[in-house]
């Protein structure tokens, strides 16, 4: 059976996992980063699906910790590959909040290397770019607003859990 699944492309894998997860209906836990370099520029990603910009971050693996998850996440999507110990800046769980999956988001900021290569998944992540402050998108995908004022000004924004 494990053979079966070498055979298939890696975007049909992808659809294959999505479509599990719905099919579960369980919440997925996910991690998304606040990424800074050394210039004090913010890395964001354009998302594929959407055609917006978010942070990168995405849903862990079975048996991967947030660590792992966070380092494979930066890697794929924003072609980041040297990042600094993670700062844990909020959990967000509002349900509503993804409309593909009831997703549980640990939000965190590090800093990080300057992106060295483009996305893994060109389809996914349509592209990678770093803003300064005065750059930065007005809304970002997914309702990540919030998440990023938060890492990025260190503040609380006044919510509670979700």
């Amino acid at each position: 059976m494990a053979g079966l699944f070498t055979y298939l492309p890696k975007d049909v894998l992808f659809l294959l996992k999505e479509a599990g997860r719905h099919i579960l209906r369980r919440p997925v836990v996910g991690v998304a980063c606040a990424a800074r370099t050394p210039d004090g520029k913010w890395v964001l990603i354009r998302r594929g699906d959407t055609g917006t910009w978010g942070l990168p971050g995405g849903t862990l693996e079975w048996g991967e910790t947030l660590q792992t998850a966070l380092s494979r996440e930066l890697e794929e999507e924003a072609g980041i590959v040297e990042h600094s110990e993670p700062i844990v800046c909020g959990v967000y769980s509002d349900p509503d909040r993804d409309p593909r999956f009831h997703a549980v988001t640990i939000v965190v900021r590090c800093d990080v290397a300057p992106p060295s290569k483009g996305p893994i998944n060109s389809l996914e992540i349509l592209e990678i770019r770093a803003f300064s402050e005065d750059e930065l998108p007005a809304e970002l995908a997914l309702r990540q607003k919030d998440m990023f004022e938060q890492a990025r000004t260190g503040k609380a924004t006044g919510a509670t859990l979700e």
